[in-house]
């Protein structure tokens, strides 16, 4: 099994022991991302919709380090803490992804890492 590591500048680094991503084989897994600037380091300012924008901006950044972008996302799960951001959320999304959408799970929980309030992380594929 081959694993390659997938890292870029225009995303957050990681805030653990973790990779942005790894490829093996034709297939990418992207951690999670939150709704930090790349450049600051620090939560970007506003909402949970300002939060989803710029988790999205930095997974699409990782996805074009792998030279892929959201149509070759095939499954993603968003980590929100309160079910009434839904919505919210949803709206961003929808920028991000068109027909035919990728599978995708929601889970509500009591936390995220740096008091963010949305994680988005992605499987995609050549």
């Amino acid at each position: 099994m081959s694993k390659e590591l997938i890292n870029t500048s225009k995303a957050p680094a990681a805030v653990g022991p973790y990779s942005q991503g790894i490829r093996s084989g034709d297939t990418c897994y992207f951690s999670g991302q939150i709704g930090l600037v790349p450049e600051t380091g620090k939560m970007v300012e506003g909402d949970v919709a300002a939060q989803a924008e710029q988790a999205l901006k930095n997974l699409s950044a990782a996805l074009a380090e792998a030279g892929l972008g959201t149509e070759n996302v095939v499954k993603t799960v968003v980590f929100i803490t309160d079910m009434a951001n839904f919505p919210a959320v949803n709206e961003v999304y929808k920028k991000y992804f068109s027909a035919p959408y990728p599978a995708r799970s929601c889970v509500a929980v009591a936390g995220l890492p740096l008091g963010a309030l949305v994680e988005v992380e992605a499987i995609a594929t050549r």
